[in-house]
């Protein structure tokens, strides 16, 4: 076994685009460390999110600490900037997504039971205080990422990437085997 290098990389990934047709957006609400926003882009450009609905005080990709995780993959996200929240949701619906507000609250459906081969924006909050109690009535569904060990809940990067691997996994496992593909 050998790691992959750069052509058979490059094909890899080009066998994992062609399965993946579904938009993946985020909204991230207030999100301030400028680290926590950097890995959530540079995630987010792995997995082929197209836009990035930041609001409220969240911490632009453009600083230079968020800069510095992201490594520049900002580029490949639209990324839009908005004062208020229902601005916010409302540019996300126009653009086609059902909104799934990733926290831990009541009546919050398990990330894999739903639905995330539509179009998704996934809303993630503050690092302390989550989403706003505003936030999450005007989400179209609640989702949460269940957890085993004794720790109560994960930095949101974290969260928001396993959200962009499940949106991406649901669909490529209703696409058929990515290791036929690469057969072929």
């Amino acid at each position: 076994m050998r790691q992959l290098r750069g052509t058979e990389l490059k094909r890899l990934h080009r066998t994992w685009k062609r399965q993946s047709s579904t938009r993946v957006a985020l909204l991230l609400e207030g999100v301030q460390s400028p680290f926590n926003v950097g890995a959530i882009v540079r995630t987010a450009a792995a997995f082929g999110v197209g836009r990035l609905y930041l609001v409220g005080a969240a911490t632009s990709p453009r600083n230079p600490k968020a800069q510095k995780t992201a490594m520049g993959t900002d580029r490949y996200l639209d990324v839009q900037e908005f004062t208020e929240l229902a601005p916010a949701l409302k540019q996300a619906r126009a653009d086609g997504y059902q909104v799934a507000g990733l926290e831990l609250a009541e009546d919050a459906v398990p990330l894999h039971e739903l639905d995330l081969t539509v179009d998704t924006c996934v809303a993630a909050g503050h690092e302390d205080r989550g989403l706003t109690a505003e936030c999450l009535a005007a989400c179209d569904v609640v989702t949460f990422v269940p957890q085993l060990g004794r720790v109560g809940s994960l930095n949101v990067a974290t969260a928001t990437a396993i959200a962009c691997y499940e949106a991406r996994r649901q669909e490529w496992a209703g696409s058929g085997n990515c290791a036929e593909a690469l057969a072929d």
